[in-house]
């Protein structure tokens, strides 16, 4: 049977989703390897062998770019962390955070995730700023809710919630900035020790307890 001469709107729609997709990653990577700021639409549209006003047919703007990559990266860590909360009952609360905090780490490490923590929301106007920083708070609140849940359930030792969730969300945020794919660490192994220092601490035989509580009266 002949292939169909004409593609259906389905089909045109998923072609066009695509390669906006496509767009936006390649975006993604400059702005990480170059910065916002020197990066043009026609270093995007080169990296795309595509011309300028190609680009143009799935964005609008270079802001637009930013905020949507920056969108994606937000709303992967958002369902990482709603998905993780809704194991609640699953499993205890440090052990649905080890699940989020690794998949915090593979997050980062990947395009748009890269993109999140190296450039961020900062050159977007204010409005549109305020947008995103509310789905961030969202995600902050969901980290806390899991460590505040550990400890209620005893895998967690009594701790500030909100100074451990900002203290390894640094940390894996990051692995973004170092991260080398053709290193010899894969995302996970790095995000297993990471994670383990956490877990673990660093102190050999129980040491790193009494060392800390000394470093907090000084």
């Amino acid at each position: 049977m002949a292939a169909p001469l004409w593609k259906t709107q389905a089909q045109r729609e998923q072609e066009r989703a695509l390669k906006r997709e496509a767009v936006l990653r390649a975006a993604a990577r400059a702005f990480s390897e170059q910065g916002f700021h020197r990066t043009s639409l026609d270093d995007v549209a080169e990296r795309l062998n595509v011309t300028k006003p190609t680009i143009y047919h799935y964005v609008r703007s270079k802001d637009e770019i930013l905020f949507e990559c920056v969108r994606i990266g937000l709303e992967r860590l958002d369902s990482a962390s709603a998905q993780a909360e809704a194991q609640r009952g699953r499993g205890r609360g440090l052990e649905r955070l080890i699940v989020l905090w690794t998949e915090y780490a593979r997050i980062v490490t990947e395009d748009f995730g890269r993109c999140l923590i190296l450039v961020g929301e900062d050159p977007l106007p204010a409005e549109t700023r305020k947008e995103l920083r509310a789905l961030k708070g969202k995600i902050d609140k969901r980290f806390r809710g899991l460590i505040e849940q550990g400890i209620a359930d005893g895998s967690i030792q009594p701790c500030d919630p909100k100074l451990l969730a900002f203290a390894a969300a640094g940390a894996l945020s990051w692995i973004a900035r170092w991260h080398d794919s053709a290193g010899s660490l894969p995302v996970d192994e790095i995000a297993r020790q990471t994670i383990g220092f956490f877990v673990n601490g660093i102190g050999a035989n129980g040491a790193g307890a009494g060392n800390a509580r000394h470093a907090g009266s000084m």
